[in-house]
């Protein structure tokens, strides 16, 4: 059910999300990709396949998940100002995996995880050179959203297989890897070059906030409450969190298509 759900929402909104970007500019994708459309479906399906203890339990670990998806944006950002996007998303994969190992040697409770989530992300964001983003010059090409659509599909079939065929703290390192931000932060950098990527990724990271709020309410309520008030009441949360983060994404000119 959790591949089938992935699998057929993650290209979905991989779409919507690049229609966002191309109306509202690159920040506020980013800002998009950084709330848990994904992980929170696949939170709640786990509550009801596993149980609530489970799904709570896991919400710690998706949390210190969301530290090594920052220091991804980080390396990418920083290397994507000296080199093309194929080093920047070696570099940024290498972040990445590089952090989920570092994590995976300590189980930190709730709080201590949130801690370690709020401060890497205020420090990542003061490490991510803030440019403004340059409006797109020109249309993309029609195949655009039909490939990106198709490398997310691939992208989940391949992560989940993989993950798989490993032991659960391998498969648990695996699991978090940031699919929509190595989709799109290659083809806009590609497409709009160095700086409206940073400006995206950077969205990323600003919106985990969002999902630091959601799995709050998720570890708190779920042992307590329904699993249908659980997750009204992280996603309101996530919300009012958004609402309150989106005021610091800087939009660009929207691309306009003749």
């Amino acid at each position: 059910m959790i591949l089938t759900l992935k699998v057929l929402m993650t290209p979905v909104l991989i779409a919507a999300i690049t229609l966002a970007g191309r109306r509202w500019g690159q920040g506020v994708s980013g800002w998009l990709v950084g709330f848990p459309l994904v992980s929170g479906p696949i939170s709640i399906v786990l509550a009801l396949q596993n149980g609530t203890g489970f799904a709570a339990r896991a919400a710690i670990g998706t949390l210190g998940g969301e530290t090594s998806v920052c220091a991804y944006c980080l390396a990418y950002c920083l290397v994507a100002q000296v080199a093309g996007w194929p080093a920047s998303i070696a570099a940024a994969a290498l972040a990445f995996f590089a952090a989920t190992f570092l994590w995976s040697l300590a189980t930190p409770p709730l709080l201590v995880t949130l801690a370690i989530d709020a401060v890497a992300i205020v420090l990542f964001l003061k490490l991510i050179p803030r440019q403004a983003a340059l409006p797109a010059a020109a249309v993309p090409p029609k195949w655009d959203i039909p490939v990106r659509m198709l490398l997310a599909a691939v992208f989940v079939v391949a992560l989940t297989t993989f993950s798989n065929s490993l032991g659960a703290q391998l498969s648990g390192l695996i699991s978090p890897f940031p699919v929509f931000s190595t989709i799109m932060a290659p083809f806009t950098h590609h497409q709009q070059g160095a700086r409206t990527a940073i400006h995206l990724l950077r969205g990323v990271v600003l919106g985990s906030f969002a999902l630091l709020a959601f799995y709050l309410i998720v570890n708190t309520l779920l042992p307590v409450a329904s699993i249908p008030l659980t997750y009204l009441a992280a996603s309101s949360m996530a919300i009012v969190v958004s609402g309150i983060s989106l005021r610091f994404v800087h939009p660009v000119q929207p691309l306009t298509v003749e």
